[in-house]
């Protein structure tokens, strides 16, 4: 099987490289856009900004390259953000595969000491109906670290809650997305990877 996680400026690439290697897989990492188009499968990992990210996104005319990809796309933590139709961060438009938005954690007045952000650590998800993530995943936890959050909506496939719920997962079509991290969500995260991969 033919896997590319897409290089770019804000990618966690080489842990979610790491973990792919710890089950077998062998990816490739690249921004060559016939590689990505040719690929089985595609990878949107994302650690960053998102206006300034994007910005690189269209410079490189990557955000094109991305909307029209008809193979799996999993989005990784900024990678689903970006995903989104706009961000709070920076003000920016992103690339409108889901419809969703993303916002700012805002702490209600009193407990910003009781509810940091950004949300960091491990919390468990609900509400599970993503192809990628089987009924027994239910309620497990895995690693979270952000700021800025999708709103629930039509593509949410699996919630979170931390301050507020959140998309926790989104899915639409050959489109996923997790906003936690499955390279470092242990042995939930790898059973994720692989049922990507074995879309």
């Amino acid at each position: 099987m033919n896997l590319a996680i897409i290089k770019y400026n804000a990618g966690n690439i080489e842990s979610v490289n790491n973990a792919l290697m710890r089950l077998g897989i062998k990816a490739e990492i690249t921004a060559d856009p016939e590689k990505i188009r040719a690929a089985d499968k595609v990878i949107f990992p994302g650690v960053g900004e998102a206006s300034t990210t994007m910005a690189y996104l269209r410079e490189h005319k990557l955000d094109e390259l991305i909307r029209s990809l008809k193979q799996p796309v999993l989005g990784i933590c900024l990678g689903q953000q970006l995903m989104c139709a706009h961000s709070e961060e920076g003000d920016v438009e992103c690339l409108g595969i889901f419809d969703e938005k993303v916002k700012r954690f805002k702490p209600e007045a009193g407990q910003e000491f009781i509810t940091k952000v950004p949300h960091m650590g491990w919390n468990s998800i609900q509400n599970v109906k993503s192809e990628i993530m089987s009924a027994d995943i239910e309620g497990q936890y895995v690693y979270f670290v952000h700021s800025y959050y999708v709103e629930v909506g039509e593509h949410t496939a699996a919630t979170c809650n931390y301050i507020n719920p959140f998309s926790a997962a989104l899915h639409k079509g050959n489109f996923y997305a997790t906003q936690f991290h499955p390279e470092k969500s242990q042995k939930i995260g790898a059973r994720i990877l692989e049922n990507f991969i074995n879309l």
